[in-house]
């Protein structure tokens, strides 16, 4: 899941960017609303979640969540903000914010109303399918023919990115920059290292193969259609191989 953060206090905003990435979230930032619409414009599809300040300078909160609504009317917006007023509140639920949460505020409430705003009907809230694996990115609940599989949040972060790009072959590049929020360090194997965390977790005796190596370039998975590789015969693109 990705969310952009658009808060004007540096503090703040990295305290949301820090935690949000600590369960899993890439996260984009947005210390104003002309930035934010810039990002909204190049990336909108990209984004499953806004969380809104009000107090921005230059275009305010409320002319970002009018035009946010008009342009990706689907794209949810939970405005957080220190206008604790009835009116703001009231405001801000009649324009379109699927919530509305009032600073300061406790990080693991604003998670549950993450959690929420997430589950309602909206872009990449529909259970995600490749063949027998199953993610429910509401619930972040996994399964591969039928069998529940616990991952850690980044573990989670990595399949659901896979599971949004079946068949593409996805550089390390990619992976970092979503996954991970940061630039690709040609001397980096965490992507490997992770890749292996998954494959270890999904591939129990006798399954195929879903994610699959391409040398050199990346990863991809292979949803229905694509060809299967055997268990355990397919290593990583380069590199080291994952460690524990």
């Amino acid at each position: 899941m990705h969310v952009l953060i658009v808060e004007d206090d540096p503090r703040i905003r990295s305290f949301l960017a820090k935690g949000l990435k600590a369960e899993g979230y890439a996260t984009s930032l947005a210390p104003d609303g002309d930035q934010a619409l810039g990002l909204a414009a190049a990336f909108g599809p990209e984004y499953d979640l806004v969380l809104l300040d009000l107090g921005l300078p230059g275009t305010d909160g409320r002319e970002v969540l009018r035009r946010l609504r008009a342009e990706h009317p689907a794209l949810p917006v939970l405005i957080l903000t220190a206008r604790d007023d009835v009116a703001s509140k009231v405001w801000g639920l009649d324009a379109g914010a699927c919530d509305y949460l009032t600073k300061p505020f406790a990080f693991d409430e604003l998670l549950a109303r993450v959690r929420v705003a997430l589950r309602a009907p909206g872009p990449g809230a529909a259970e995600l399918v490749a063949g027998d694996l199953r993610l429910d990115p509401a619930t972040r609940i996994v399964h591969r023919a039928g069998r529940r599989i616990e991952l850690a949040p980044r573990e989670w972060a990595l399949l659901e990115y896979f599971a949004r790009h079946p068949h593409q072959v996805l550089s390390r590049a990619q992976l970092l920059s979503h996954v991970w929020d940061i630039e690709f360090d040609p001397g980096s194997n965490v992507v490997d290292v992770y890749v292996g965390y998954l494959r270890r977790k999904l591939n129990a005796e006798g399954l195929p193969v879903l994610l699959g190596a391409v040398r050199g370039v990346g990863y991809r998975l292979l949803a229905p259609g694509a060809p299967a590789t055997p268990a355990g015969s397919d290593g990583p693109a380069h590199g080291p191989s994952p460690g524990p």
